[in-house]
């Protein structure tokens, strides 16, 4: 028998769950704007944020795994190959469809120019190394699945997902029946754990609204309204490439398929407002998966092994903060960009985001190695240097909206393979009858 709260908790566990995070979200940056720097509450409300984002990180791996393996082994061996293919190629040609916007708002709008920054002398250096083609796959590889496990390493947990997944998959379709068997008990075992993980994300989902508050709050007592002024123009620059890539790209795809926009960016809402307080792909991995096989109708085997893929390599909304915020160091220190030095942007944003995990900050490491490939190195007392920590200043309010954007791709590059697979539940997607 389960029990029924009254009063407030009664009034908080009833209301819509999306309306609670955006309540909390809303209450969140309007308290902390009023309380600036507020020391006390910052580090009192920090371990209620804190407790969220570990709360989501605690099921990464075991939802990542569990999924990725039941993905896999559903699907035929004839099959894995072709979603597999049709999955990367979503993600790469909406990647490089990314950079392109960012880079053609940028020209547009030209961020930073007129700023005349020089170096301070006293900036701290940083020192970043575009990743070689060789080194990003080696990466990919474990040399102790149990040690990337307990280290977090996504990439190579996919990897090994992805390995274990397919040779059980094999085996469930083998002739041989003792092989046959031993493969369902497994596929069942897997199954039974991402079931699990499902109902421990609905518990963390009631939690959300106050880790939400917590986070909005942070942000907005440690950088306020300042924030947004100081730096307008390039903030207003990354989130209209953000816009244009959801209008543009995404909504183009809904139409290409034969699907209702406005729907997908309905049924899409919780993934993406997660995303966005969170900065945290993978963190928002469990939330994408509850809402692809509940909401959207994409089948287990398509989500399970396209959206951990896509929280690591598919950075759509990155790749144009990439574009703009190189532009803008550039304008801001007087370097302009010629057209190979925005096609070396085009190719390092899209290099780079393969081996970027889906963490919060994770955009800033990137940016790095783009302005290194253009010869825009940040070094000490550099005026590379002093644009870059300006850019760092307002990273997080940044961070929000290219992670909720990163996210959307995932979730319509999964809507689109199972579209195209024939296999999306289209009962999902009908739109409720009006009494007429």
């Amino acid at each position: 028998m389960t029990k029924k709260f009254g009063g407030v908790f009664g009034l908080y566990f009833k209301t819509n769950i999306l309306l609670r995070i955006l309540f909390a979200l809303i209450l969140g940056g309007i308290v902390g704007v009023i309380f600036q720097n507020a020391t006390g509450m910052i580090n009192f409300l920090s371990f209620f944020g804190d407790l969220f984002i570990r709360l989501l990180k605690m099921i990464i791996v075991p939802v990542v795994m569990a999924s990725l393996i039941v993905g896999c082994s559903s699907i035929a061996p004839s099959d894995l190959g072709r979603v597999g293919a049709k999955t990367i190629l979503f993600y790469l040609v909406t990647l490089l469809f990314a950079i392109i916007i960012g880079l053609v708002v940028g020209i547009v709008i030209e961020p930073g120019a007129g700023l005349n920054i020089v170096g301070s002398g006293n900036e701290i250096a940083k020192e970043a190394k575009s990743p070689s083609i060789v080194s990003i796959l080696l990466n990919l590889i474990p040399t102790n699945p149990f040690e990337a496990m307990a280290k977090g390493e996504i990439l190579q947990i996919i990897s090994f997902s992805l390995f274990f997944g397919i040779a059980l998959s094999f085996i469930k379709n083998s002739k041989d029946e003792n092989l046959s068997r031993l493969g369902n008990f497994l596929y069942d075992i897997f199954d039974g754990i991402n079931q699990i993980m499902f109902i421990v994300i609905r518990w963390i989902m009631e939690y959300a609204p106050i880790g939400v508050f917590a986070l909005i709050f942070v942000v907005f007592s440690k950088q306020g309204a300042a924030a947004f002024t100081s730096l307008l123009n390039v903030t207003v620059s990354v989130y209209i490439g953000l816009i244009l890539q959801v209008v543009l790209v995404y909504c183009g795809v809904c139409l290409l398929i034969k699907l209702n926009p406005i729907t997908f960016l309905k049924k899409v809402r919780a993934p993406m407002i997660t995303a966005f307080v969170t900065r945290s792909s993978g963190g928002t991995l469990p939330i994408s998966m509850k809402t692809a096989d509940e909401e959207m109708g994409v089948p287990k085997a398509i989500y399970g092994f396209a959206l951990p893929v896509g929280a690591t390599v598919n950075m759509n909304g990155t790749t144009i903060y990439l574009g703009v915020c190189a532009i803008f160091i550039a304008n801001a220190v007087g370097v302009p960009l010629d057209m190979g030095a925005k096609f070396t942007i085009i190719l390092t944003a899209v290099l780079a985001s393969i081996g970027t995990a889906g963490v919060p900050g994770a955009g800033a490491i990137m940016l790095l190695m783009v302005l290194d490939s253009v010869g825009l190195k940040v070094e000490a007392g550099s005026a590379v240097a002093a644009a870059y920590a300006l850019i760092l200043g307002i990273d997080a309010l940044l961070d929000m909206g290219r992670t909720s954007i990163n996210v959307v791709g995932d979730m319509m590059g999964v809507v689109a393979v199972a579209k195209n697979e024939k296999q999306l539940d289209m009962s999902k997607w009908e739109e409720p009858k009006t009494k007429g």
